[in-house]
C-alpha cells in the first residue's frame, strides 16, 4: 500500500475516532458519575427506578456508539488505511462534543438532571463544559493538522473520502 493509502480513507477515520469518542466519554460518565459516586442519573425527573432504566438505555447507546467505532477501525486495519491522528482528533471532538452536548442541553435546558446535587453547581458546571471546549479545540487542532499533512505528503492532490 502507498504510505498515503489512509488519507483516502479520512472521513471513516474522522467517524471511526468520532463514535469512540462519544461512546467513551458517556461510559466514562455513567460509570463514574452515574454508578460509582451516585450523583445522578440519566434521567432524575421521576423515580429512582425509571432513573435506572434511563442509565441501562444511556449504557446501551454508549455501547453502540463504542461496537461501531471499532468496527469501522477492523475495517480501516484491514485496509491498511488506520490513520491515527485523525482517529485521535475525531475521538477528542466526539468525546467534548458530546460533553458540551450534555453540560450545556441536558444538564441547563432540558433540566433532565445536573451534575451534581445539593451543592454549589457553579465550579461543577465549568470544570465540565470547559473541558468539554479544551477537548473539542484539540481535536479540530488535530484534525486539522492531519489534512495539512494529507495535503504536504501528496503534493497538494486531494483525495476522496
Amino acid at each position: 500500500m502507498p504510505p498515503h493509502h489512509k488519507f483516502s480513507h479520512k472521513t471513516k477515520n474522522l467517524w471511526a475516532g468520532i463514535l469512540f469518542g462519544l461512546g467513551f466519554v458517556a461510559f466514562i460518565d455513567e460509570t463514574i458519575f452515574h454508578q460509582l459516586l451516585h450523583w445522578h442519573k440519566f434521567y432524575d425527573r421521576s423515580t429512582t427506578a425509571v432513573g435506572l432504566i434511563s442509565d441501562g438505555l444511556f449504557h446501551a447507546f454508549s455501547w453502540f456508539a463504542t461496537v461501531g467505532a471499532l468496527y469501522l477501525v477492523a475495517d480501516l486495519m484491514r485496509r491498511h488505511a488506520f490513520w491515527h491522528k485523525m482517529f485521535w482528533g475525531g475521538k477528542l471532538l466526539g468525546g467534548g462534543g458530546f460533553q458540551l452536548y450534555d453540560g450545556i442541553i441536558q444538564h441547563k435546558l432540558m433540566r433532565i438532571h445536573q451534575i451534581r446535587y445539593n451543592v454549589d453547581i457553579l465550579p461543577y458546571d465549568l470544570i465540565w463544559n470547559i473541558t468539554a471546549a479544551i477537548m473539542i479545540i484539540a481535536g479540530l487542532l488535530l484534525i486539522r493538522s492531519a489534512r495539512k499533512d494529507s495535503i504536504r505528503i501528496s503534493g497538494g492532490e486531494t483525495f476522496a473520502s
